[in-house]
């Protein structure tokens, strides 16, 4: 239980609300000068100047907060999320209330980190930066090799050594610091690097072991983003073999530590000798196979004499003279039947004509027995109207009579 101050303002001052407020601010904070709270982040926005605001609460009670600009956080602020918060209070005259001014923050707990990390997982699995079907393959004799760690830490050793060990490739160091609130971007800015100038074969992004919150920048946004975006091969060698970062996931590779990332890398010499060895010993056995099998063909080989080619030469010959006749024959007496067909030609074309003639006579005969005046011929006459159309009644007044030998006009009579 915490002690109750002994009161100081005595009952019969008056003070200004000015005045008030700077005691009351001052008060505030020199009994809070550094304290640390634990509760759940709400209501987070950043302001235009770049300080953050929110509220930290329990089921009882909730306490406005402020991180300034520039005040390292190392980790992405989620509503929700529990944290301890360590700062000091004091008090913002202008409004009349109370404030806590954050120095520092971290996740409280590994639950909370856990839950955290899980939410962020499934959030850029759900964008597809996982997707196994994006994994590019790493290449067998890399000339150069990326590195993206701290210059100063065992990590970049461990790899160095773990190299020349195994199969001897030139090196390029991109510092960055793997802890703190700068290391998030930091590692992305190196990836982003060896992606722009496309100056090695594959990168390598790598971190001693450590605590589950030293670990975090791994698993932020800017760093999965990048690695996921990569066109070089990319390997993750972050912590020990139980640490699972959200680096590995996007990772084309994920090795268990930064000496299995070097050893993921490259082959070892023994295994290149034992590799040229086995190869060497396939290309005798293949070879001495084709050897073997190239005997046997020589030998199924049957060699004829120089006669018998001459002999077997002069039967196809033979054989393509015959086809040759049978051929030509077959083109004259297609050339005798059209030219016998041409020498008809003048005797159809007579027939042709005589047939003509005779129709075009029959033709004139019939039109001849048809003609009219052939019955007028016979004493008949045709009597027409001053129309000149047949009148065949009568009633009607005829206007010319026409005989076999010509016509008679009435009206001149």
């Amino acid at each position: 239980m915490l002690a109750k101050p002994e009161p100081f303002v005595k009952p019969d001052m008056i003070f200004s609300v000015s005045d008030a407020s700077a005691l009351l601010k001052k008060v505030v904070e020199t009994a809070f000068p550094e304290i640390r709270i634990r509760g759940e982040l709400s209501g987070i926005t950043r302001a235009t100047s770049g300080h953050l605001y929110m509220t930290i609460k329990d089921e009882n009670a909730a306490i406005n907060a402020i991180i300034w600009r520039g005040t390292p956080v190392n980790f992405k602020l989620e509503e929700g999320i529990e944290v301890i918060i360590t700062g000091r209070f004091t008090t913002y005259p202008a409004r009349s209330n109370y404030q806590i001014i954050i120095s520092s923050i971290e996740l409280a707990g590994v639950g909370a980190i856990l839950k955290m990390l899980e939410q962020r997982k499934q959030k850029l699995a759900a964008e597809g930066l996982f997707d196994q079907s994006k994994k590019k393959s790493l290449p067998r004799f890399p000339q150069t090799i990326g590195v993206v760690t701290s210059p100063t830490g065992a990590a970049f050793q461990d790899i160095q050594n773990r190299l020349r060990e195994r199969f001897p490739v030139h090196v390029l160091l991109y510092p960055a610091t793997v802890q703190g609130a700068t290391a998030a971007a930091e590692v992305a800015a190196g990836i982003e690097y060896f992606n722009r100038m496309n100056n090695v074969d594959v990168i390598i992004v790598a971190r001693g072991g450590g605590a589950l919150e030293d670990l975090l920048p791994f698993s932020e946004e800017i760093v999965v983003r990048a690695a996921a975006a990569s066109h070089i091969p990319l390997i993750s060698g972050v912590g020990h073999e139980p640490d699972w970062m959200l680096i590995d996931f996007a990772a084309d590779v994920r090795a268990p530590t930064p000496t299995g990332a070097a050893e993921t890398v490259v082959p070892t010499k023994i295994s290149l000798i034992q590799e040229l060895d086995n190869l060497s010993h396939r290309l005798n056995t293949a070879f001495i196979t084709q050897i073997g099998q190239l005997k046997r063909n020589i030998a199924n080989v049957n060699i004829k004499s120089p006669k018998q080619i001459l002999m077997e030469q002069g039967q196809r010959i033979d054989d393509l003279m015959h086809t040759m006749d049978i051929v030509i024959d077959k083109k004259m007496q297609y050339v005798h039947q059209r030219l016998e067909l041409v020498s008809r030609f003048p005797t159809i074309m007579e027939n042709r004509f005589n047939f003509l003639r005779q129709s075009l006579l029959h033709t004139e005969q019939m039109l001849k027995s048809l003609s009219y005046k052939n019955v007028l011929q016979r004493g008949y006459a045709i009597v027409r109207d001053k129309d000149n159309k047949i009148i065949s009644s009568n009633s009607e007044r005829p206007a010319s009579i026409e005989f076999a030998d010509g016509i008679i006009n009435i009206d001149s009579l």
